[in-house]
């Protein structure tokens, strides 16, 4: 799965911040309705990046709680040898075939942040992957924010937007996966596949939180513009991102819609 960012220092640090302010935003690490009072617990992370969402979750869990993070690259994440010793890091790609041992193993799923890694139409087996992870009675809790819900907020009126304008559709020209609109379909998804008790949890971030969220994402850009092969799109990207500054300076700020969606698998008729 190729990843449409750079795997550096950069982008390292914007998705550490993006984490807690994805907390800030909708309060929880683990979403209330899901039961986290086992001590013998087994949750993975899908593509955990830095893997601050679990190292996150090391300190507020009991040790006894098993951690791991699933992923197709460990570039981004601190050596296993700095993780709390219940987190593990495991290879896996969600969208080759499960192995064995991985099936129904673990209690709780997370994923977060892979509106910019999927494809529309790889949505619904990424979800039936992510289904044969559960144990029956476990449940997925997945974030995102809604691109399809992108506008433009002012403080002022009169305040500019022609370049923040501009940069936004430089950048969703670069790659399909950088215009999604797939996350409201993901209750539905949900659903289709069989799980029970769906729920949206859909947050519009306060304008200084949003704010804060923009400014973080506009890191997205710099990393484009880093990774591009195309010379003219990297020139054309570095020239309008200090007047995209000078916009944002003036309170002018790109706003999405945030979801997280949970569920889950049913247990068997019996109830084991």
């Amino acid at each position: 799965m190729d990843y449409v960012f750079t795997r550096d220092f950069l982008d390292n640090n914007r998705i550490n911040l993006q984490h807690y302010l994805w907390i800030e935003l909708f309060g929880y690490h683990i979403h209330p309705i899901i039961p986290t009072n086992s001590p013998t617990l087994r949750i993975a992370d899908i593509g955990t990046g830095t893997g601050v969402w679990l190292t996150d979750q090391a300190r507020r869990l009991p040790s006894t709680v098993f951690l791991e993070g699933l992923d197709v690259s460990f570039d981004a994440t601190p050596p296993q040898e700095l993780l709390p010793p219940n987190v593990n890091l495991r290879e896996y790609n969600i969208l080759g075939d499960t192995p064995p041992d991985l099936q129904g193993l673990y209690d709780i799923v997370h994923i977060r942040n892979f509106s910019f890694v999927l494809e529309d139409d790889q949505v619904e087996q990424f979800i039936r992957n992510l289904y044969q992870l559960l144990k029956p009675g476990g449940y997925i809790q997945w974030g995102e924010p809604d691109v399809s819900s992108f506008r433009i907020e002012k403080s002022d009126p009169e305040n500019k937007i022609e370049a923040l304008t501009e940069l936004i559709q430089i950048g969703q020209g670069q790659d399909g996966r950088l215009r999604p609109t797939w996350v409201p379909k993901l209750p539905r998804y949900f659903q289709e596949i069989g799980m029970e008790g769906v729920e949206s949890d859909v947050k519009e971030p306060p304008p200084h939180l949003a704010f804060a969220k923009h400014e973080c994402n506009l890191i997205i850009h710099e990393l484009i513009s880093r990774k591009t092969q195309n010379a003219a799109v990297g020139e054309k990207l570095n020239h309008i991102i200090p007047a995209v500054a000078r916009e944002t300076q003036q309170g002018s700020y790109w706003a999405f819609t945030r979801w997280t969606v949970i569920g889950r698998k049913p247990l068997p008729a019996n109830g084991m």
